[in-house]
């Protein structure tokens, strides 16, 4: 099908529009390359250098045969992106465009500013542009498992069915995101809802885990298309910044008590469950609600792991804990339901030794690129 990936030269969206682009779709990309401006702004960079966005879709053009169409932008400039809907006519939409770091938003009022008109902006954009212009796309919007935050109670998927007073209804699971970004995701499903209920728009949201892992079998086929690899404390994820900390030597950074518990999947999966939502649309006049994730871990959890692996290579550091820069609990349930995608046919890649290894030795190959002053957490909730 006609696949426009928004958000497509970021860390998920690239390899989604590999991934894509080689299973036969036509696949175009419309970024407006903020993401990479902003590791200038931090004072970091990937741990594996990326190309250019022209360089990797000529490498891709060259590599395949296949051709990626860029249009550089920004989706909260409505003519802009109505002009690519027009051009390009997707028959389904895969929405990354957003800005995915609950740190970058906490970081002041300015921060958290941005995030929110950034992502609530350029997502009702899409939704008015997919309404006049192509009302027939369905559209795989990202959210994230951190709109749930951690309630007492299992989490479902989506929707709970709630009982009242002698009468009942299915509702949409109760929201407590725990930063200003997520508070922005909780915004989109809101406006997501409203969008699919009255104007009758069929729409996927993906309500994905902590991602760990960089490459994929597109983006490891060559230097030039490579993915980013974050490592740093504001949009480095856990795992990813445990492995870079073992590799300069330091300590692996607990967050209090380390009892965090979250949802996790691994980058190769993520660009699957996204085929898999495209194949098998929503119905107009609905929003659907995938928890996507494979496994559940807590930061502890993930610390230990990658010590005991890091200790059999003779590269262990330790662990060490931090004074919690988040207001979150430490010590919470956590059990979410994550069936549907199974359902429609992922077959989950689960977290092992071996790919942590593979992790490791890809941060000590490229330790030189760890802006080791950057890995410990600057940006403090209260």
């Amino acid at each position: 099908m006609r696949v426009m990936i928004c958000g497509g030269d970021g860390f998920c969206g690239w390899p989604t529009a590999l991934y894509l682009s080689r299973q036969g779709h036509d696949v175009a990309i419309v970024d407006s390359l903020v993401r990479r401006q902003w590791d200038g702004e931090l004072g970091t960079q990937s741990l594996l250098p990326i190309a250019s966005p022209e360089a990797r879709l000529a490498a891709w053009r060259t590599r395949t045969g296949h051709d990626i169409r860029l249009h550089i932008g920004d989706m909260t400039d409505a003519d802009f992106l109505y002009g690519v809907l027009r051009t390009e006519r997707p028959q389904g939409i895969v929405h990354f465009a957003e800005q995915r770091s609950a740190p970058y938003s906490m970081l002041d009022r300015a921060h958290a500013v941005f995030t929110q008109v950034n992502n609530v902006v350029g997502t009702l954009n899409l939704l008015y542009g997919i309404k006049e212009v192509v009302p027939d796309c369905h559209l795989v919007k990202l959210g994230t498992m951190g709109e749930y935050g951690t309630p007492d109670i299992d989490i479902e998927e989506g929707y709970i069915e709630i009982h009242h007073k002698g009468r009942s209804d299915v509702l949409p699971f109760p929201k407590q995101p725990g930063s200003m970004y997520h508070l922005s995701k909780v915004h989109d499903s809101h406006n997501l809802d409203f969008a699919c209920r009255v104007w009758g728009l069929a729409a996927t949201d993906l309500h994905q885990g902590v991602v760990y892992g960089v490459q994929t079998e597109e983006t490891a086929l060559e230097p030039a298309l490579w993915n980013r690899f974050d490592t740093d404390a504001v949009f480095g994820t856990v795992l990813n910044r445990f492995v870079a900390e073992t590799a300069a030597g330091q300590p692996l950074t607990v967050y209090g008590e380390g009892g965090q518990t979250r949802g996790f999947i691994q980058i190769a999966d993520t660009v699957r469950c996204v085929e898999l939502a495209l194949l098998h649309p929503a119905r107009p006049g609905r929003l659907r609600v995938f928890n996507q994730f494979t496994e559940q871990f807590s930061v502890m959890d993930l610390a230990r792991r990658v010590a005991a692996v890091a200790g059999e290579m003779g590269v262990g550091t330790g662990l060490a804990s931090l004074p919690n820069p988040r207001v979150e609990q430490e010590r919470h349930h956590y059990r979410a339901a994550h069936t549907e995608l199974v359902a429609l046919g992922l077959r989950p890649h689960l977290l092992d030794d071996a790919l942590i290894r593979d992790l490791l030795c890809l941060a000590r190959r490229f330790s030189d690129r760890i802006v080791t002053d950057k890995l410990l957490p600057e940006v403090h909730w209260r």
